[in-house]
C-alpha cells in the first residue's frame, strides 16, 4: 500500500528542491532522513519534513516501521509563484518572480 505526504508553497524554487529530491529517491526512510540530516541547504529542513509526515502516516495506517519503508517516488513541482514590480532608473519597472514548490513523497514497503 502506497502512502502519500504533500507540502505546499515551500517557499523554494523547483529546481534546487529538484536537486535534494533526486538524492534521496529509491532509499529506505531511516537513510534518507539520515542524509538529509547532515545536508548544508535549508531547503534539506524542508523535504526531511514532509518525509517525516509521510513515515508518520503509513505508521497511523499500516502500522509499519521506518525500517520496512522505502521512498517510492519524491518530486518536487512548481507552485503559485508570487509577482512583485521593483521601479528602476528613469521611471521604469522591472519584474520579481517569487518561485515556490510543492513536494510530495510516495512510501511503500520494500519487498525484502
Amino acid at each position: 500500500m502506497v502512502i502519500k505526504a504533500i507540502t505546499t508553497n515551500t517557499g523554494v524554487s523547483a529546481q534546487k528542491m529538484g536537486r535534494i529530491t533526486s538524492i534521496i529517491k529509491g532509499r529506505s526512510v531511516e537513510e534518507a532522513l539520515n542524509i538529509l540530516k547532515f545536508m548544508p541547504s535549508a531547503s534539506a529542513k524542508k523535504v526531511s519534513k514532509v518525509v517525516k509526515s509521510a513515515l508518520n502516516n503509513a505508521e497511523e495506517v499500516m502500522s509499519a516501521s521506518s525500517g520496512d519503508l522505502i521512498i517510492k517516488d519524491i518530486f518536487a513541482n512548481e507552485a503559485p509563484q508570487a509577482k512583485r514590480f521593483r521601479s528602476r532608473a528613469r521611471g521604469r519597472v522591472s519584474r520579481i518572480i517569487r518561485r515556490s514548490s510543492s513536494v510530495t513523497v510516495y512510501l511503500d514497503e520494500s519487498e525484502g
